[in-house]
């Protein structure tokens, strides 16, 4: 599948998982059950897959995780916060330049409507 094919079924499963659950749990429940619903329709799914920083041609294991890998191409980034701010933006975007990956998505499962927290990230690699 490509990025955007993955993109469409991670978003429609991030709804589903908001619509079930609601607003309000840990950060940890929303990427357990996230996970679930990508897995289900057939997609591979890491979670908690370490993300190295090459410095000076040395790889440093600085304890960065990635919440969720898709197939091997889109990062997911969950939160569960009162407002994403900058510093989210960031992160999933130095998450992307790290892996080389092209695609993101910062997800903020802590909103009444779960579109106003899905936020789709591009590596302009």
């Amino acid at each position: 599948m490509t990025e955007d094919e993955l993109g469409k079924i991670i978003v429609d499963c991030a709804l589903k998982v908001h619509k079930a659950l609601g607003p309000g749990l840990l950060e940890s429940a929303y990427v357990s059950c996230l996970r679930h619903e990508i897995a289900k329709r057939g997609a591979k799914v890491r979670s908690e897959v370490p993300l190295p920083i090459v410095y000076d041609g040395v790889k440093f294991d600085c304890g960065y995780r990635l919440d969720l890998l898709v197939d091997e191409k889109v990062i997911i980034e969950a939160k569960s916060v009162d407002i994403l701010t900058d510093i989210h933006f960031a992160q999933i975007l130095t998450y992307l330049k790290l892996s080389g990956f092209k695609l993101g998505f910062l997800m903020n499962f802590n909103v009444k409507l779960i579109k106003n927290g899905i936020k789709r990230v591009v590596n302009n690699l």
